[in-house]
C-alpha cells in the first residue's frame, strides 16, 4: 500500500490543484446516457416544525440562530403522577363491593395493580358512586385507568365510518399510534382488516373515552383528506436538470411550498419515477414546475460523449462534486462520469446545444489544471524524507500548499499540483534524496531466527542499547515469519559500528550449546523448589546457563539448557543427578490388603500409619472406604518402600493369621489356569474366602505363583490350584452345558454341596457364569475327557429334572402366614431364588385356609417344602422379651432413619418393636398386641439367645454426655463457617456436640452420644485443638506488616489486567497485598501482610515493577475516534499486536472522557515515537479512503443491471440536514470569515493535517 500524504480538499473549486496534462484530441460522439443526482435531503426544520404554530419551512434568515430554541432547558417534571376520576352510580357495573375483604372488587383491583404497577385507592359514596385515586408513572396510570373503567363501568359501543385509505394512518407504524390512542382514551378501537371491504371502525369503552377517541379519529382523517400524493415518470437523464446545481431548483420549490416533499432518486439508482407528497395545492404547483423543466429540456437537450484519461476524472469532478456543479450552474450542461470501478474513459455532456461547447472547454480546463512528476528514490529512504511525525513533509507542504506528495513502495515519489509548485517541490525533494543517498546506507545481515530473541534482549534492552550507541535503525523480523535478514539503516559510520557489534553477538551465540534433558514432569516442581528457591540457587551456580522448564499445564518432560558448552554439560550432569535421586526416592509399590484390615493398619487416631510413615520415610495412600479397591500404594526409596510393605503385611498377618505360600505351575499353562477374562482364577479366589493369588509377569519365565490370605483359605486355594494345574497338564478338555439361570443356585446347592458332590465323583471342574457375564446360561466343565463326560451326564440329568414342572401343596398353620408374606413376600422370594425358581402361593388375606401351593421342578418343590418346614419350626421356637430403655433415648437408639435398629435386627435375626407414641392431644396410645403399653419397654422377638444379645446391643446404644475442655478462643473454629465444621464432626462420629453461647465465655463443650462414639469424638476434638494451636502460631508469624509508598498512577500496573499481576505476587510470596481506595487520605500507601521474609520480598518485587514503569515516557496524540475500533481490532487483537510490535502500552479514551480523540502511548522513547507514527499513518490512510469514497461514489455512472438487481435490497434511510447536531451546517455553525457556504476564506492546503 502506498504511504501517501493525504490531501485536505477545499470546497472552493478555485483552490483545486492545477497540473498540465497532455491530452489527445478525441473524436466526439453523440449518444444518450442516463444519469442521476444525489438524493434531496430535507432540512431538520422541515421534518420537525416549531411547536409555536409556525409552518414547517426553514427559519427566516433574519431570525436568531436556528438552534437557539434548543438552548432553553425543558422544565423538570415528576416521574410519578396522581389522577382522580369518578364513576356515577347509574354507570356502575353490578359488582358487590361490600362485605369482609371487599369480595371480587378487591381481587380485581389487586390484579390491575399487579399488571400495571400503579397504586389504586377506591372509595364508595352513599349514593353508590365510586371514586378512584390512581398513583404511579404516567404510562402506568393511563393503563390502570383503562382497566378500571373496563372492570367497574358499563361499556358503551359506537361506530364511525372512516375512508379505507386513511386506516393505515390511524394504525401508525407497527400499530403504535392506535395503541397510544387506546391508552389515552381508555377505549378499545377495532379497525377492520385490510382484506375486508368495510370502512366501519368500532369503539368500545366509557362514554367520555368514546368521545375523545371519536375526536382523535376525525382529526387524523381530516388531515389525510387535505393531503395529496403524485408520482411522475420522467426519464432519468432529466433528473439533474430538475434538481439543479447543488439541488438549487428543488430547494427553491420547497421554500415556496414548505408543506411538500419531493423525492428524486439519486444518480446511482436507475429509476425514472419521482414522487411529490404534501398539501394538495403545493403538490400540484411543484408538479407543474417539474413538468415544465422536463418538457423544456426534452425539447432543447443535446448529448455529447468525449474520451478523457481515467486519471483526470477526479479533477473534473472536483472536491465533493464542486467542479461538476460549477459547470452545470455556469453552462446548464450536466457532466456524467463513468463508475470508478469501470475501465471506461468516456464522459457524457448533456444540455442545451449552444452551451455544449463552453461546457466542453471547461471540462478540458479542469482536466488539464494539474501536473504530475515522479522522482526515483529507494523505498527505505522515504521515512527519512517524511520525517518524524511527518515533520519533513509538512515543511514542504506548508510552503507549497497546493501540492500533493505520495510515496510508493515501488521506489517512486509522486508529486501532483500546479505546475510551478510541482517544480519547486520536485527540486526540494530531489535534493534531499541525493543527500540521503550520499550520507546514509543500509546493511542486511543474515542471522539465524533462533538468535533473534537474544539480540532483542529482555524488553528490547539489548537492541535499544545498540540503536542508541550507533544512532541507527535496526529492523528484526518476527520469529514466526521465517525471515532471517536483519536490516540496519543509518549513517555509514553508525551502520558499520552496529554491524560489527551484531556480528560479534552472533559469533558468541554460535559458540553456545543448547541441550534437552529428560526429567519426569512430576519432579519439575520439586526441582524448582518452594518459591523457586532451589532453581534460583542452581541458576546462581551456573550463571551463564539459561534453564527453561515447560509452561505450566504442558505435560512435557523436556527441560531446555542453553549457554557455553562446558557450563551446559556441567548443569545437565547436575540436573540428571537430581532427577535420578528423585526417581529413587519416588519408587512405588502396590500391595493388596484385605479391606477389613485397613482400619488396623491406620490404627487408633492414625497412630499405626504415622509410625510406619515416620520410620520408613515413605508416603502411604489407602483407598477410600467406599472404593472397591483394596490396594495400598507406598511411595519412597526402594528399600524404605519394601520395609513399609513388610510392616503393613505383618499387621495383616497378626490380625488375621494371614500366611503366604508359593506353588509351582508351569508358565506355559498360566493363561489357561487364569481363564478367559480371569474368570477361572477369580472363581477359585471367591470359593476360598477371597485369597489373593499372584501370577508372575508375562514372559518372565517364572513358574512361581503366590497365594496370600488366612491360612485355612490359603490351604484350600493351594489344593484347588494344584488340582487345576494337574488337570490342565493332563488334559485341557472343556465343554459347555446350558441351564436356565434361575436353576443355577439349586444345581450349586446350599454352600455348594450339590456341585461339590459332582466334582468329587467325576474329578471335573465346573464353573458357573457370573452375574455380569453376557451368557448367563452356559456352564463350563473342565477336566479330562472322561471326567468332563461324566460331569456332563450328571448335570444334564439334574437340569432335565428341573425342567420337569409339577404342582404340590402343603399345610401351614395360618398363624405363620403373616411371617412368610411380610415385607412384600421377601422370604418367599428368597426361597424361590434358592430352589430353582419355585413359585409359592399362600392364601390371600381374609381367606380362611392352611393350604399352600408350590409349583416348579420336583427336586426344587421338595427342597422348598423342607425349607418352609424349617422356618415354621424356628417360628415356633420364638420368644419375646422386654428391654427397658428410657423413652427419651429411643430416637438415638434407632439411629438415623432406623439404621441402628435395622443393623441389630439383621445381625441377631430378631424382630424389634418400639412402644407406640402418645397421641397429639395427650391421650394415651391405642393398645397393640405386639407393642408394650409402657413407653420405656422395647419388645424383642426371636430365638432366646439372639434376643438377649440384641437387648445388650440396644443398651450399648443408650447415649451418654461427656465434657471436653477447649479454650473459648477456638470455639468459632470448632463451629466453622455457618456451623459447617461442627456438623461434619457430628456426622463423622455420630454424636451431638453442644458449644456454649458466646456470652457464657465457657471453655466446656458437651458431647452426647453412644459411649464408643463419644470417645472417638473426644479424640477428634483433641486432635482438632492441637491443629488449631499450630494454626494460631502460624497466624501470628504471618501477621507481619510492611508498607511501601507508590504513586497512585502505577497502581493499575501493579494490579494488572484482571488482577493478574497482583494475584501472582500474592501467590508467589504467600502474602496479602492491599491497595488503598482511590481518593483516600493515604492513597499512595500499599500494605503487605505475611511472613517477614515474604513481605520484604513482595515489597522488593513491587518496587521493581514501579522502577520499570518510571523509566518509561508518556506521549499524548490525537487520533480520530472513528478509527479507534480499527486500532483495537477484533477482541483487541490489533491493539495487542501493535503493543507487542512496538513494546509500548496504549491507552484509548473511555466513554465520557473530555477529549474522545486523546490517545496515550507509554514506553521507551524510541518505541513510543515509532508507535505514534504508525497510528498517525493509520489515521491518514483511513481519512484518505473515506474522503475518496465520498467524492467519487456520488458522481459515478451506475451499472444499471447491477442496480436493478439490488434496488430492493437496501432499506430506505431517514436523512435530515441542518440539524442542531450537524456541525457541517453553515447556518448552525457559520464560518468565522462571514462568507456563505460556497465562498472560501483562503486556499486549503494539500497534504496531511497538522499534528498536535
Amino acid at each position: 500500500m502506498d504511504t501517501t500524504m493525504q490531501q485536505a480538499e477545499s470546497e472552493n473549486p478555485a483552490a483545486a490543484p492545477v497540473v498540465d496534462l497532455e491530452m489527445e484530441e478525441k473524436e466526439i460522439e453523440v449518444q444518450e446516457i442516463t444519469n442521476g443526482d444525489a438524493e434531496h435531503v430535507p432540512t431538520y426544520d422541515q421534518q420537525f416544525p416549531s411547536l409555536g404554530g409556525g409552518g414547517g419551512g426553514a427559519l427566516p434568515t433574519t431570525s436568531a440562530s436556528p438552534i437557539g430554541r434548543w438552548n432553553k432547558k425543558p422544565p423538570l417534571q415528576s416521574s410519578t403522577i396522581t389522577q382522580v376520576f369518578h364513576i356515577p352510580a347509574e354507570e356502575r357495573k353490578g359488582m358487590a363491593t361490600e362485605g369482609f375483604g371487599g369480595g371480587e372488587t378487591h381481587k380485581k383491583l389487586d390484579a390491575i395493580m399487579n399488571n400495571t404497577g400503579a397504586k389504586i385507592e377506591m372509595s364508595s359514596s352513599k349514593d353508590k358512586s365510586l371514586t378512584f385515586l390512581l398513583t404511579g408513572k404516567p404510562d402506568s396510570v393511563l393503563r390502570a385507568k383503562r382497566d378500571v373503567l373496563v372492570a367497574f363501568q358499563t361499556q358503551a359501543n359506537m361506530t364511525i365510518n372512516i375512508p379505507k385509505e386513511h386506516h393505515r394512518h390511524l394504525l401508525g407504524k407497527g400499530g403504535l399510534k392506535l395503541q397510544d390512542m387506546e391508552k389515552n382514551t381508555a377505549t378499545k378501537i377495532t379497525i377492520p382488516k385490510s382484506s375486508d371491504n368495510s370502512d366501519v371502525i368500532t369503539i368500545v369503552g366509557a362514554k367520555e373515552g368514546i368521545d375523545k377517541a371519536l375526536h382523535e379519529l376525525r382529526i387524523i382523517s381530516d388531515e389525510q383528506s387535505k393531503q395529496a400524493f403524485e408520482r411522475m415518470e420522467i426519464p432519468k437523464i432529466y433528473h439533474p436538470f430538475i434538481q439543479g446545481p447543488g439541488n438549487e431548483n428543488v430547494n427553491k420549490m420547497l421554500a415556496k411550498y414548505p408543506g411538500v416533499r419531493v423525492n428524486i432518486p439519486p444518480l446511482s439508482v436507475q429509476k425514472d419515477e419521482l414522487s411529490i407528497a404534501g398539501e394538495k395545492e403545493g403538490v400540484l404547483a411543484i408538479k407543474e414546475q417539474i413538468s415544465k423543466i422536463w418538457k423544456d429540456m426534452e425539447r432543447k437537450c443535446t448529448t455529447v460523449s468525449v474520451e478523457v484519461k481515467k486519471s483526470q476524472h477526479r479533477y473534473i469532478i472536483g472536491p465533493k462534486g464542486v467542479a461538476i456543479n460549477e459547470i452545470l450552474a455556469e453552462t446548464g450542461v450536466f457532466v456524467e462520469m463513468p463508475s470508478n470501478d469501470s475501465d471506461s474513459e468516456t464522459i457524457t455532456l448533456r444540455g442545451p446545444q449552444e452551451q455544449i461547447g463552453l461546457a466542453l472547454t471547461k471540462v478540458y480546463q479542469k482536466a488539464n489544471s494539474v501536473k504530475s512528476e515522479a522522482i526515483k528514490c529507494p523505498a527505505w529512504l522515504h521515512k527519512y524524507i517524511i520525517g518524524r511525525k511527518g515533520a519533513g513533509i509538512q515543511k514542504i507542504s506548508a510552503a507549497l500548499t497546493k501540492v500533493h506528495i505520495g510515496f510508493s513502495e515501488d521506489g517512486t515519489i509522486k508529486i501532483d499540483g500546479p505546475p510551478e509548485e510541482v517544480e519547486k517541490a520536485r527540486e526540494e525533494i530531489d535534493a534531499q534524496v541525493q543527500t540521503l543517498i550520499k550520507t546514509t546506507t543500509f546493511v542486511d545481515l543474515k542471522v539465524d531466527a533462533k538468535y533473534h530473541k537474544h539480540i532483542i534482549g529482555k524488553g528490547g534492552s539489548t537492541i535499544n542499547k545498540i540503536k542508541a550507541e550507533s544512532d541507527v535503525s535496526i529492523n528484526i523480523p518476527d520469529t514466526d515469519s521465517g525471515t532471517t535478514i536483519i536490516r540496519i539503516e543509518g549513517s555509514k559510520e553508525g551502520v558499520e559500528k552496529a554491524k560489527v557489534e551484531l556480528q560479534g553477538m552472533v559469533v558468541k551465540m554460535e559458540n553456545e550449546k543448547e541441550k534437552d534433558i529428560i526429567i519426569e514432569n512430576r519432579f519439575h516442581r520439586q526441582i524448582i523448589g518452594p518459591k523457586g528457591e532451589t532453581i534460583q540457587k542452581l541458576r546462581e551456580e551456573f550463571a551463564a546457563v539459561q534453564i527453561s522448564f515447560p509452561d505450566l499445564g504442558v505435560k512435557s518432560d523436556i527441560v531446555k539448557l542453553r549457554g557455553p558448552k562446558d557450563d551446559v554439560d556441567k548443569c545437565a550432569k547436575h540436573l540428571t543427578k537430581m532427577s535420578r535421586d528423585l526417581l529413587e526416592s519416588n519408587y512405588q509399590v502396590k500391595i493388596p490388603i484385605f479391606k477389613q484390615f485397613h482400619k488396623n493398619i491406620i490404627g487408633k487416631g492414625g497412630v499405626n500409619i504415622k509410625k510406619i510413615r515416620d520410620e520408613t520415610n515413605t508416603r502411604i495412600d489407602l483407598p477410600d472406604s467406599s472404593a472397591d479397591s483394596d490396594t495400598i500404594i507406598i511411595t519412597g526409596k526402594k528399600e524404605d518402600v519394601n520395609k513399609a510393605a513388610d510392616m503393613i503385611r505383618e499387621i495383616q498377618s497378626q490380625m488375621a493369621n494371614v500366611v503366604s505360600k508359593d506353588i509351582s505351575i508351569p508358565a506355559k499353562i498360566h493363561n489357561t489356569v487364569i481363564g478367559a477374562g480371569g474368570k477361572l482364577i477369580q472363581s477359585i479366589m471367591n470359593e476360598c474366602g477371597g485369597v489373593a493369588i499372584k501370577f508372575p509377569e508375562p514372559n518372565s519365565g517364572s513358574d512361581k505363583v503366590t497365594i496370600r490370605g488366612p491360612s485355612e483359605d490359603v490351604e484350600k486355594a493351594l489344593l484347588r490350584l494344584q488340582e487345576l494345574s494337574d488337570e490342565k497338564q493332563l488334559s485341557g478338555h472343556s465343554i459347555e452345558v446350558k441351564a436356565k439361570p434361575q436353576h443355577h443356585k439349586f444345581l450349586i446347592g446350599r454352600q455348594g454341596i450339590n456341585i461339590q458332590k459332582i466334582r468329587n465323583e467325576t474329578g471335573a471342574r465346573i464353573i458357573f457364569p457370573g452375574a455380569n457375564d453376557e451368557d448367563r446360561e452356559s456352564i463350563l466343565i473342565i477336566g479330562t475327557t472322561d471326567s468332563v463326560a461324566k460331569a456332563k451326564v450328571e448335570l444334564e440329568a439334574k437340569i432335565k429334572e428341573l425342567d420337569n414342572i409339577i404342582e404340590d401343596t402343603m399345610s401351614v398353620d395360618p398363624k405363620h402366614h403373616k411371617h412368610f408374606v411380610a415385607r412384600r413376600g421377601k422370604i418367599l422370594r428368597e426361597i424361590g431364588d434358592e430352589f430353582g425358581g419355585v413359585v409359592i402361593s399362600f392364601p390371600r388375606p381374609g381367606v380362611a385356609g392352611d393350604r399352600v401351593n408350590l409349583k416348579g421342578a420336583r427336586n426344587c418343590v421338595d427342597a422348598a417344602i423342607a425349607r418352609i418346614n424349617e422356618i415354621i419350626k424356628d417360628q415356633e421356637e420364638m420368644v419375646t422379651i422386654d428391654c427397658e430403655i428410657e423413652q427419651q433415648y429411643h430416637r438415638t437408639v434407632m439411629g438415623a432413619k432406623g439404621s441402628q435398629v435395622q443393623r441389630i435386627t439383621r445381625d441377631f435375626d430378631v424382630n424389634i418393636k418400639f412402644p407406640d407414641k402418645a397421641n397429639e392431644n395427650g391421650e394415651p396410645p391405642v393398645p397393640s398386641a405386639d407393642r408394650s403399653s409402657d413407653p420405656n419397654i422395647i419388645r424383642i422377638t426371636g430365638k432366646n439367645l439372639n434376643c438377649e444379645a440384641a437387648a445388650a446391643a440396644l443398651k450399648d446404644l443408650v447415649p451418654i454426655t461427656a465434657e471436653v475442655s477447649i479454650p473459648f478462643e477456638f470455639h468459632r473454629y470448632i463451629i466453622g463457617q455457618k456451623g459447617k465444621e461442627v456438623r461434619e464432626m457430628m456426622n463423622e462420629y455420630d454424636v451431638n456436640i453442644r458449644v456454649p453461647a458466646a456470652d457464657q465465655q465457657s471453655d466446656i463443650i458437651l458431647v452426647s452420644g453412644v459411649p464408643a462414639h463419644v470417645e472417638k469424638a473426644k479424640q477428634g476434638l483433641a486432635e482438632k485443638m492441637i491443629k488449631l494451636e499450630e494454626e494460631k502460631e502460624e497466624r501470628i508469624k504471618r501477621s507481619f506488616e510492611v508498607t511501601v509508598m507508590v504513586n497512585p498512577e502505577y497502581h493499575p500496573k501493579i494490579i494488572g489486567r484482571s488482577g493478574g499481576v497482583i494475584n501472582k505476587l500474592r501467590e508467589d510470596y504467600k502474602v496479602n497485598i492491599q491497595l488503598p481506595p482511590k481518593g483516600s487520605e493515604n492513597e499512595s500507601v500499599i500494605t503487605i501482610v505475611g511472613l517477614e521474609d515474604d513481605a520484604e520480598a513482595a515489597k522488593k518485587a513491587i518496587l521493581g515493577i514501579v522502577n520499570q514503569f518510571e523509566s518509561m515516557i508518556k506521549e499524548e496524540v490525537h487520533i480520530d475516534p472513528r478509527i479507534h475500533s480499527m486500532i483495537i481490532g477484533k477482541r483487541g487483537r490489533s491493539i495487542r499486536k501493535i503493543m507487542d510490535d512496538f513494546k509500548v502500552d496504549i491507552r484509548l479514551p473511555r466513554d465520557g472522557d473530555e477529549d474522545p480523540s486523546l490517545v496515550v502511548v507509554s514506553g521507551d522513547e524510541e518505541a513510543v515515537l515509532d508507535c505514534i507514527d504508525h497510528l498517525k499513518i493509520l489515521e491518514e490512510e483511513y481519512m484518505q479512503e473515506e474522503a475518496e469514497k465520498e467524492w467519487m461514489t456520488q458522481y459515478e455512472k451506475p451499472n444499471r443491471q447491477l442496480d436493478n438487481k439490488d434496488s430492493n435490497k437496501n432499506p430506505k434511510e431517514f436523512k435530515v440536514s441542518k440539524a442542531p447536531w450537524d456541525v457541517s451546517s453553515s447556518e448552525a455553525f457559520p464560518s468565522l470569515g462571514g462568507g456563505g457556504p460556497n465562498n472560501s476564506s483562503g486556499p486549503i492546503a494539500w497534504g496531511p493535517k497538522a499534528r498536535r
